[in-house]
């Protein structure tokens, strides 16, 4: 497997804000007293948490700058930017002279990780800033204790009075540096940051969603809102050598010795309230999944904690560097909850997953007006279009589990649009019945001529 930083989504202790900025010449209004980065190693993602606490040199401070490296960017998906990417921390009270703050900085990065034969690689042993930093550390932990190897650069003594590098378990750490200067300028970068590498071990599938196209359609007749997703999912785990033998397959799983990076199934979470779920690929209904509802959220007394299980089982096992399509649906209930705003699920994490493409087409009824959207996150593309009904089409690029929150739709539907359904029953009621009746009275025997 291997690791490499990414940008970072912030959470804090505080309502802080986080934002892109392009400046390169930050002002030294920050110590960093002590910074602790934990990774957490996985297959398709890895999750990065930086702790940061930061002493103020300057009066009214209100911003702190952290940095990443272009590549740091590019592997995380949570925020986009580029080289050297500055976000800019907007702190709610100013800090005064030797106040201290503490940051919790936390990032989910899509493929950081490749799997072996090809070795883990980590971008560098040190945590870019903008500041000076009296105490610097660097965690990695892995799924399991067994490390094959990590990387011991030498170079690392040089910011180090112990040992630089320790293992303990499952936890290989770089640090503590001391003393280190502003690193988050190019000579840093190029002459002193030290590429680490780890090799760990992780027995599951690589999962990638790379391509996902959602649909929700609100009927507000049916009482009904209908998702469907069609799906194309890959295993980026080490791929087959050979053939695939189903009886070698069965086999293994007999003896209970059946290959780790290999998806027989899995489990996702619909909502509560989704009834009629359906599962298809290529070939037609696939009937080896199995559902268990759970009853509808209320607004009042005994409303539903739990969620909807669906145990999905594809028609064959997902073998690392195979591909599987499928579509996936279900209805829910509008209910009372959904006047004129529909709550959407952008998409349906699968565990283990990251999304690469996703596209979500949300379907509003006939004769919906004053539409409005209001999505959880920043989106690529966000525009309207037509489905024989008004619809709204978002597109968004590399999402991972924290994507996964609700679309807020409002729309106005008039009375003239509720009855539009009826008066065109009731016309297509009356045509037949006036046709039926014109028939009946119609002679349409075929008299013979004398």
């Amino acid at each position: 497997m291997s690791y490499g930083l990414g940008t970072f989504m912030l959470s804090s202790l505080l309502p802080f804000f986080l934002h892109t900025v392009s400046a390169l010449n930050v002002p030294p209004s920050f110590e960093n007293v002590a910074v602790v980065r934990t990774i957490e190693l996985g297959g398709s993602s890895v999750h990065v948490t930086t702790s940061i606490s930061a002493r103020s040199l300057a009066n009214n401070n209100a911003k702190y700058f952290f940095v990443l490296s272009k590549e740091q960017d590019d592997l995380t998906k949570w925020i986009e930017a580029r080289p050297f990417v500055y976000y800019s921390v907007n702190i709610p009270d100013t800090l005064g002279v030797n106040e201290t703050i503490t940051l919790l900085v936390n990032t989910i990065e899509a493929h950081a990780t490749t799997p072996l034969p090809a070795t883990a690689k980590q971008t560098g042993a040190y945590v870019l800033s903008p500041y000076a930093s009296l105490s610097q550390r660097t965690k990695l932990r892995s799924p399991s204790p067994t490390i094959h190897s990590y990387s011991e650069p030498s170079s690392l003594s040089s910011y180090a009075s112990n040992v630089p590098v320790t293992k303990s378990g499952a936890v290989v750490t770089y640090g503590p540096f001391q003393n280190i200067p502003p690193s988050a300028d190019k000579a840093f970068f190029n002459n002193v940051q030290e590429i680490v590498k780890i090799h760990y071990v992780y027995d599951q599938p690589i999962l990638t969603v790379s391509s996902l196209r959602r649909t929700a359609e609100i009927s507000h007749w049916g009482d009904n809102l209908n998702i469907q997703d069609d799906i194309k999912l890959l295993n980026d785990g080490a791929r087959l050598e050979g053939q695939f033998s189903r009886i070698d397959y069965q086999r293994q799983n007999f003896f209970q010795k059946g290959g780790s990076s290999i998806l027989p199934g899995f489990t996702i979470q619909l909502p509560a309230g989704a009834r009629d779920p359906y599962f298809t690929d290529i070939v037609g209904n696939v009937s080896t999944s199995r559902f268990r509802p759970a009853p509808p959220k209320s607004n009042g007394k005994g409303a539903s904690d739990r969620n909807s299980i669906l145990e999905v089982k594809p028609r064959y096992p997902l073998i690392g560097g195979w591909n599987y399509t499928f579509r996936l649906g279900w209805d829910a209930p509008l209910g009372e909850s959904t006047l004129y705003i529909a709550a959407i699920p952008f998409f349906t994490h699968i565990p283990g997953s990251v999304v690469d493409d996703a596209e979500v087409k949300i379907i509003l009824p006939e004769g919906a007006t004053d539409s409005n959207v209001y999505v959880p996150f920043a989106v690529d593309e966000l525009y309207r279009g037509t489905h024989g009904r008004p619809s709204i089409i978002l597109k968004k690029r590399g999402l991972t589990v924290k994507h996964t929150g609700l679309i807020y739709v409002s729309y106005s539907l008039s009375l003239t649009a509720h009855l539009n359904k009826v008066a065109a029953v009731a016309s297509a009621s009356f045509i037949l019945f006036a046709i039926g009746l014109v028939l009946r009275r119609t002679d349409t025997t075929i008299h013979r001529s004398i």
